[in-house]
């Protein structure tokens, strides 16, 4: 695939950078604004500091995404791992794709500078089309291509209260292409930022970064924060070793307002926006006759921006609903077709307690999506421009059928996909604590991958050649969408365990055995010679199709253990097995063993945290990736490392080491990547944080 560039309008910039620069100046006035107490608020369990919660009581940390409403770990039954904001300091990451890395299970692969490609269980792509994720309720996925843009979901990793991972299916609850996996990364109320922070910091790869932000109160009932953050990271050298233009720098602003209009009702009112560019190598068809493909260094534009809206009613107790609207709206400007896309969404949860043992929770939720795109020679869409509409409703109960002990979950979800109508996704799940410190666990769950622009109306050219046979006429070879390209399915088999002893010692394991059908697949069509447009050339048509099926296996294994009052060890193991076969209609050769190979076989971990004396503490983390020869990556073992001195009550200052073991490596070379992979470099970071009042 390939690329063109495309200028964003000049009037697009100047809003954009007089927004940005006014946000900025918000910050600075902010402390200006008298402050007057806000009304005390209890902190739900659900936004404590993780990182203060004694060993022995992990068991009881709420979390909301296996239910949609707060429940203690002990009784969900799923396999989550909960990223606390002290993980995200200690892991010295610089972006969300990186501390992910200290999931068991996720594959997490960098592609260039400012590309990830993130998965759970398998599948993994730039786009993986498996796993859905969520920022405070808001959903990060595009129906373009089936994925996350990694590059522009840059949040003040300071506000990140923390960042709960589902591994396995959740679109019962948070609806299609929850297939493997959900992660919904939940940002700090503006009560707990209140103050002023300033960060700054700048390295060998991360060139500059730095955030400003300010929060306090307005009147009695409204908390407050306004923020601007800004990154450059320098180019990483192409697999050739010199070096790429895939530059990144985003200038990102935003704004967060909590409001307790009353003791039964509470606003929420949030928003950020973004401009930069970024750059990256790929290849490019300059000429059909004659026949000419070769690298391309492009620089893309990027700008977005979106508004979320979340009203919390309590009618008592025992019930309480939550009504949120959001609109999204961004512009990309490659590095292939062009797309600009708005998003508006509605979604309305009803939480009840019925009786002494049944606690259900029902929803509704609409969704429009409008799609601009702006076709090349390599890429376009038909039709380029696309108004999509979904529908959803869900219900779940969570019957208690022995008191503590045993606790059983059932729903389903109703929902129509943008091309492919409605589907019903339901689950079961079974939660057994025989103590307070163990908890047994199965489920089997259907989920739903529904289909994305990109399977129903591209129109790519992959390649273009001189004619084999020695005539004068060029061949294209061109992938095509499939206008009857249907959902793909699992129905997915869990089961784990999770324990604590003796305060020292947590474990968790899950299995897991997965069933897939109507898996995608490329079918190779027959040649034809087309001679309009000019100039005339025969065409190869790949077809995207629905005729692979298979199963994935595996374990992930998980222990926290306090050595000493000041030493702990986080070891993490994960094994997974892919076997997947095209149908007996299918001519597709190359998807399976490409998706048995996306994956790492094994992965271990081992993170080590150490509280030194004088306000100093060490971390560091190893991470083997077994290889994937399919894909012609090597397995590499990364040692990432954070020095951090809090040399006053609200100062610190760390130094941070990543990939430290080699030069460089590579992560990602899969086929359908839209840029070029490069080498992930040995790197270097210092960084100033001071909080002030």
């Amino acid at each position: 695939m390939s690329t063109s560039r495309c200028a964003i309008a000049s009037h697009a910039r100047a809003t954009r950078s007089a927004a940005l620069l006014f946000l900025g100046s918000l910050i600075f006035t902010a402390g200006a604004l008298g402050q007057v107490s806000p009304p005390a608020s209890p902190r739900s369990p659900a936004q404590r500091d993780l990182s203060q919660v004694p060993l022995e009581d992990l068991m009881n940390i709420q979390v909301m995404s296996v239910s949609k409403k707060e429940q203690n770990l002990s009784e969900a039954a799923a396999a989550i791992f909960v990223i606390t904001q002290e993980d995200i300091h200690r892991s010295g990451a610089t972006n969300i794709p990186d501390r992910l890395r200290l999931v068991p299970g996720l594959d997490v692969a960098q592609i260039n500078a400012n590309n990830w490609a993130v998965s759970s269980r398998g599948f993994n792509t730039q786009f993986a089309n498996k796993l859905l994720v969520l920022i405070d309720g808001r959903a990060v996925y595009t129906p373009l291509l089936g994925g996350v843009n990694w590059d522009t979901q840059d949040l003040p990793l300071e506000d990140i209260d923390r960042i709960e991972v589902v591994r396995g299916p959740g679109a019962t609850l948070w609806g299609a292409n929850a297939v493997n996996g959900v992660i919904n990364i939940v940002t700090k109320t503006a009560a707990e930022t209140k103050g002023g922070l300033m960060v700054a910091g700048g390295g060998t790869q991360g060139q500059g970064l730095a955030t400003m932000q300010y929060g306090g109160v307005l009147g009695r009932i409204t908390s407050y924060r306004v923020f601007t953050k800004y990154l450059n990271h320098g180019p990483m050298p192409e697999l050739d070793g010199f070096t790429g233009d895939d530059a990144w720098n985003l200038l990102h602003g935003g704004f967060r307002a909590d409001t307790l209009i009353s003791s039964k009702d509470s606003l929420t009112l949030q928003g950020d926006f973004y401009g930069g560019t970024e750059g990256g190598t790929i290849v490019h068809i300059f000429s059909i006759d004659p026949p000419i493909a070769d690298n391309l260094d492009t620089r893309l534009d990027l700008s977005g921006g979106n508004v979320l809206s979340r009203w919390h009613h309590e009618f008592s107790g025992r019930s309480d609903t939550t009504l949120q609207f959001y609109f999204d709206n961004y512009t990309r400007t490659g590095p292939e077709a062009s797309e600009t896309r708005k998003t508006i969404d509605f979604d309305f949860n009803h939480h009840i307690l019925w009786g002494s043992r049944q606690d259900i929770i029902w929803g509704l939720g609409y969704r429009r999506t409008y799609s601009k795109t702006l076709g090349t020679i390599d890429q376009a869409f038909d039709p380029p421009d696309a108004a999509l509409d979904m529908f959803n409703a869900f219900v779940q109960d969570t019957i208690t059928l022995k008191s503590n002990r045993v606790f059983l979950t059932a729903g389903t979800k109703f929902e129509n996909s943008y091309f492919a109508g409605y589907g019903v996704d339901p689950s079961i799940r079974l939660a057994w604590t025989p103590s307070k410190s163990e908890t047994f666990w199965a489920a089997v769950s259907r989920a739903t991958r529904s289909p994305a622009q990109r399977e129903t109306g591209l129109s790519a050219a992959l390649a273009v050649f001189p004619d084999p046979d020695g005539s004068n006429t060029p061949v294209e070879v061109i992938l095509l969408g499939n206008p009857k390209f249907i959902p793909e399915h699992v129905i997915a088999y869990e089961a784990g365990y999770r324990a604590q002893a003796a305060g020292r010692l947590s474990v968790d394991v899950s299995l897991f055995y997965n069933r897939y059908d109507h898996l995608e697949t490329h079918e190779p069509g027959t040649e034809f010679l087309q001679s309009s447009p000019v100039p005339a050339r025969f065409v190869v048509p790949i077809t995207f199709g629905n005729l692979m099926y298979g199963t994935t296996e595996g374990v992930e294994i998980f222990a926290n253990l306090k050595l000493t009052d000041r030493w702990t060890l986080s070891p993490e193991y994960a094994f997974l097995e892919m076997h997947l076969h095209p149908k007996p209609a299918s001519q597709d050769t190359m998807s399976a063993p490409d998706n048995q190979g996306s994956d790492p076989q094994h992965q271990a971990k081992l993170r080590s945290h150490v509280e030194l004396s004088h306000g100093l503490s060490w971390d560091a983390t190893a991470n083997f990736e077994s290889g994937l020869p399919f894909h012609h990556v090597a397995s590499y073992t990364r040692l990432d490392t954070q020095l951090s001195w809090k040399f006053a009550e609200r100062a610190e200052f760390s130094l941070v080491g990543q990939n430290l073991l080699q030069d460089h490596h590579i992560e990602s070379m899969d086929v359908l990547t839209l840029v070029n992979s490069a080498l992930i470099k040995r790197s270097a970071y210092a960084k100033f944080v001071w909080r002030f009042w």
